[in-house]
């Protein structure tokens, strides 16, 4: 979209006038979630997509730069996981009445942080499970089910979630990882557009190999 405004990372609503596609970012109220610039979902509010992020456990939800998030998308944190090494997997200790201190640490399947990369495309009700790590420029498929992680630039799909395909290969996506595009400033970005919106990976190739000498 050509304009003479500037890209505002702290705007909410990056499309004026229209209220279901936000600026992450600026929406989050709870410290464990934390969003780079200019990623944003198609939802008028972005926190009700994480579930069962409780402080006690001490994990985060990470999301990196110009993420690209699909209405319907649900990330699952650790908070969602019972014991499994035990006769019963019901959770005595978190609901009244019951006689229960909590499980060890230890005793409970915690998988850490939950992390999304750079320019990461998350389909339409997409499911990523708790301790995810999905890489740089992945895709991942409407309504799949990510239970491992993404390497950087595979499209996944399904459920659970498979690799279909790499988007590049090895060189490309070498050279993509180590130039970083999401970390330039705006101006610099602005500039890089009519590459990094090009089909022709020849092109492309040839100019990432050029800026990093």
């Amino acid at each position: 979209m050509t304009t003479s405004k500037r890209p505002d990372p702290t705007k909410l609503h990056p499309i004026e006038g229209y209220a279901n596609e936000i600026y992450v970012k600026p929406s989050l109220t709870n410290p464990a979630i934390i969003v780079g610039d200019f990623t944003y979902i198609a939802d008028s509010e972005f926190e009700r997509h994480v579930t069962h992020l409780y402080p006690w456990n001490g994990d985060r939800l990470i999301i990196g730069r110009f993420c690209q998030i699909a209405s319907g998308v649900e990330f699952v944190m650790n908070g969602a996981n019972h014991q499994m090494n035990a006769v019963s997997t019901f959770p005595f200790f978190t609901l009244e009445g019951w006689d229960a201190k909590p499980p060890a640490p230890k005793d409970l399947p915690l998988k850490g942080d939950t992390v999304i990369e750079n320019d990461v495309w998350i389909g339409q009700n997409a499911v990523i499970l708790p301790g995810v790590h999905v890489g740089n420029g992945a895709i991942i498929g409407a309504n799949a089910v990510v239970s491992r992680d993404v390497p950087a630039y595979t499209v996944v799909a399904g459920n659970p979630a498979r690799a279909i395909r790499k988007r590049f290969d090895d060189e490309l996506i070498d050279l993509l990882e180590r130039f970083a595009w999401w970390d330039k400033t705006i101006d610099e970005i602005n500039a890089l557009i009519p590459w990094l919106t090009c089909s022709d990976l020849g092109k492309v190739r040839a100019e990432l190999k050029r800026r990093l000498g």
